[in-house]
Parts: C-alpha cells; sequence; structure tokens
C-alpha cells in the first residue's frame, strides 16, 4: 500500500501518544525521544483497545488487547475506506461508553489516527471544526495537516462515504 510515509517538514511527535479526551489516545509508530532520536512507539499493554491504521510490525500490541487493523492511505480514500474509518470510530465510542481506554494510531499519529478520532469526537457532538482545534490541541500542530482529510470531517465521514463511491 502505498502511503506519503516520511514527508519533508514534517516532524516526528514529541510523544509516542497523547489523550485527546479521556480514554481516548492518538498516536504513531514512532517518536523523538529525549535524545532526539527516533525511537519506536511500542503499545503493550496501556491500552484496552488498539486501532491500527498503518501495521508496523513489533509494535504490539500485546497478546489479549484487542486489536483492530484497518490499513489506509494517508492520501484519497474511497468509500469502501471511508466506511472502515466509520466503523472504527463507532468501535472507539462504544469501547469508551464502556470505560475502555482506546489507542487510534497510525505513522506519526497526525492525519489517519486523527481521521477516526476527529470521527469520534464528532459522534459525541463536536463540531468537525471544535474536534480538529481539540486534536491539534493535544496532539500536535501537525495533526490533520492532510487537508482532504479535513475536507473529508467538514462534510461528514457518511456524505465523503457517498461521494467517495466504493472500491472498483
Amino acid at each position: 500500500m502505498r502511503t506519503r510515509g516520511k514527508q519533508p517538514g514534517v516532524p516526528a511527535p514529541d510523544s509516542p501518544w497523547n489523550e485527546i479526551v479521556p480514554g481516548l489516545w492518538m498516536g504513531g509508530h514512532e517518536f523523538r525521544g529525549p535524545s532526539g532520536r527516533l525511537e519506536p512507539a511500542v503499545a503493550n499493554r496501556q491500552f484496552d483497545l488498539v486501532q491500527t491504521l498503518l501495521r508496523a510490525p513489533g509494535h504490539g500490541p500485546d497478546p489479549g488487547v484487542e486489536h483492530q487493523v484497518w490499513p489506509i492511505p494517508d492520501g484519497p480514500l474511497d468509500g469502501t475506506q471511508l466506511a472502515g474509518v466509520i466503523r472504527l470510530a463507532e468501535a472507539a465510542c462504544e469501547a469508551l461508553d464502556g470505560g475502555r481506554t482506546v489507542l487510534v494510531r497510525c505513522h506519526h499519529g497526525y492525519n489517519r489516527s486523527g481521521l477516526v478520532v476527529a470521527h469520534a469526537l464528532v459522534r459525541q457532538g463536536r463540531t468537525a471544526e471544535a474536534a480538529i482545534r481539540l486534536i491539534r490541541s493535544r496532539r500536535s500542530p501537525w495533526a490533520l495537516h492532510n487537508g482532504l482529510f479535513v475536507d473529508y470531517l467538514r462534510a461528514g465521514l457518511p456524505t465523503a462515504r457517498l461521494l467517495e463511491g466504493p472500491a472498483e
């Protein structure tokens, strides 16, 4: 699967993950550690549910931790991919309602994870703009720097899904 990968000028985050609202965390597979070097972000048993949008072997979670994987590119999504994002956000909300902790992660924890977390926040009653602002304030100003994902959120993921249509 082709993803954006390393982008010039986009810094790695300073932490593996950040709590956006109580119980809902957003993160990636690598971060810049105290030494200034990139370090792997490995989810062990810190979370009850881990949702992965970009799989990286050796990054956990431990056996017994619920793990939902839906690899998507950090670029245009088709209707099927958007449906999966919607399902992940629904599952995250259900887990939170049940008192569970959730980590949503991708490469750096900026765009793909931001799309799922923002949609979960919208499902909980926030506007898309409020969700985007909250994510950027808690994770990084670089969160949701993919303008297409911001457009999807502003249109509403169900609407964007209908407009993008299924995969061919």
